[in-house]
């Protein structure tokens, strides 16, 4: 067993105030995931009886693996680390450690990748509906032909290479200035940059979703829409909505979004949490930061989306069958329903610059676990890590954009890094979490400075309930999906290039953890000696 490293000096990056972090924390979860990814699932998938093991999964794994991350995170801080490779070898005692903690790094970096480039089409969107570029015809018949053929414009799904055929397409145009804004942001740090972007785009966002969720309520007949969204019913007739529940698939897609929606195992809540001080509250903060995220989600995002897209295209309209993804009901479908309102264009405009408000409080946090390694680890400055991570993201990106053709680079990354390494990380932090830096040690370092204490029940939960409750939805996960995938991979193509260099970054980020390992090693004899 490896020396427990010493307390060192604490690291210049801080958050400026309480306020700050938790809307930082809560930015970082608000995202695309809250306004396009649940809704989507939610009407896929039953609506109210998708509800049900949503928030079961809310409360015995999304909340307590949140505080588990934000205890790991501090407890980081306070030797001077701020990057899942040097937390985890504190927390876990052993070097080895580190060597796990690189998902908490490839995670952020490769979800930013495909995810600023989601971004950008919201921004686009948001511009044409501004300026009048999102006509849909006068005959209703062709609303939904015209709503996906924009679609396509926007994403080039139907070829690859397809943005940069002949000049440059206007969604390469928005993707630089989304990417130039981000890395503007990520470059001025924590409290000058991340922190303050925050503080303003967080209540902004709620007052043009509130706008738009005025309008919605305000429809006739809203109430047959609120209650596809709030009332377990079956998806198919002589079906009973008991049995839509046995149905592993909608637990599967609720224990996904839970993870997808709160930032759980994507390595950025131990990172935001690394710069608090000791005696800063977690139990309270990480708790609040979480119901923001969930206000977002299902009283905002979901009382917008569901509700107007049953009220205007009927249950049909939501159907797995018509909503082939969770972001077709957020870019094709709502168009449709915009063209039926009074002033749509305007709540268009409104709907879309939040989503892009949304988008860029997310991927502004998912680079920071990695600048927080390179500076760390191999004492790389701030301008540096982020011109490095510029360079790797913005080829990761590309490859996205070049290979748009049913989105398929898109789709590989967000399935093995944006969903596979996702529930993997998380299972990893339970184990270290309870098993091996001790629950009751952890409970006792969350409570310190803390303005409330942690249920009664978490530290069962998080030992017991939690572990389970991941495997199994792991394992039915795997079933479901992985032999699909796999024969895809076998077929070459694409996917298997996408995988090709996801692995390569991994080997990358392996071999910068090894070189830091030495950096830490080093200065751990040095203070020893002293």
């Amino acid at each position: 067993m490896s020396e427990q490293p010493a307390l060192t000096q604490r690291p210049k990056e801080q958050w400026g105030s309480r306020i700050g972090v938790v809307l930082a924390v809560a930015g970082s979860a608000v995202g695309l995931g809250n306004f396009l990814r649940f809704p989507g699932l939610a009407a896929q998938n039953g609506g109210g009886a998708f509800m049900v093991p949503y928030f079961c999964a809310l409360i015995f794994l999304g909340i307590p693996i949140c505080w588990a991350e934000w205890t790991m995170g501090k407890y980081g801080g306070q030797f001077g680390f701020n990057s899942a490779p040097a937390i985890f070898g504190v927390l876990g005692r052993r070097p080895a450690w580190r060597y796990v903690g690189v998902l908490g790094v490839l995670i952020p970096v490769v979800i930013y990748m495909y995810y600023v480039y989601i971004e950008s089409w919201c921004l686009q969107y948001a511009w044409n509906y501004l300026v009048g570029g999102i006509n849909l015809g006068t005959d209703k018949a062709q609303f939904a032909e015209e709503s996906a053929k924009f679609f396509t414009s926007v994403t080039g799904d139907k070829s690859d290479g397809v943005m940069l055929h002949g000049s440059i397409h206007q969604s390469v145009v928005f993707w630089v200035i989304v990417f130039t804004i981000n890395f503007f942001l990520i470059f001025r740090g924590v409290s000058r940059g991340i922190e303050v972007f925050c503080k303003y785009a967080v209540p902004l966002m709620a007052l043009c979703a509130v706008a738009v969720l005025i309008r919605v309520l305000t429809l006739d007949n809203i109430g047959e829409g609120l209650g596809f969204m709030w009332n377990p019913k079956p998806k198919a007739a002589g079906e009973s909505w008991l049995t839509q529940l046995l149905n592993p698939d909608v637990w599967l897609a609720a224990t996904g979004q839970i993870f997808f929606s709160l930032s759980v195992g994507f390595g950025v809540i131990i990172n935001y949490a690394s710069y608090l001080k000791r005696k800063d509250d977690v139990v309270l903060s990480g708790l609040t930061a979480s119901s923001t995220n969930e206000f977002f989600e299902v009283c905002l995002g979901g009382l917008i989306t569901v509700p107007a897209a049953f009220l205007f295209l009927g249950s049909a309209g939501l159907s797995k069958d018509v909503l082939n993804s969770s972001f077709a009901l957020g870019f094709k479908t709502l168009p449709v329903v915009f063209e039926y309102m009074r002033f749509g264009h305007f709540f268009g405009f409104c709907w879309f610059f939040m989503l892009f408000l949304a988008a860029i409080t997310s991927s502004l946090s998912m680079l920071q676990p990695a600048i927080a390694f390179l500076e760390e680890g191999l004492r790389i400055g701030r301008r540096a890590s982020v011109t490095i991570l510029g360079l790797v993201t913005a080829s990761g990106s590309f490859l996205c954009i070049w290979f748009s053709k049913d989105l398929a680079a898109l789709d590989t990354m967000d399935f093995w890094v944006g969903t596979a390494m996702i529930f993997v990380l998380a299972m990893v932090q339970v184990f270290l979490f309870a098993w091996v830096f001790g629950v009751d040690r952890g409970v006792k370092f969350a409570e310190d400075g803390a303005e409330i204490r942690l249920p009664r029940a978490f530290k069962f939960v998080i030992s017991f309930v939690a572990p389970l409750y991941l495997l199994v939805v792991f394992l039915l996960w795997c079933i479901s999906n992985l032999p699909g995938y796999i024969k895809q991979l076998l077929q070459g193509g694409v996917p298997l290039f996408i995988v090709l260099f996801i692995a390569g970054i991994v080997v990358f980020l392996l071999i910068l953890i090894y070189l830091a390992g030495k950096h830490w090693n080093a200065e751990n004899a040095d203070t020893s000696r002293a």
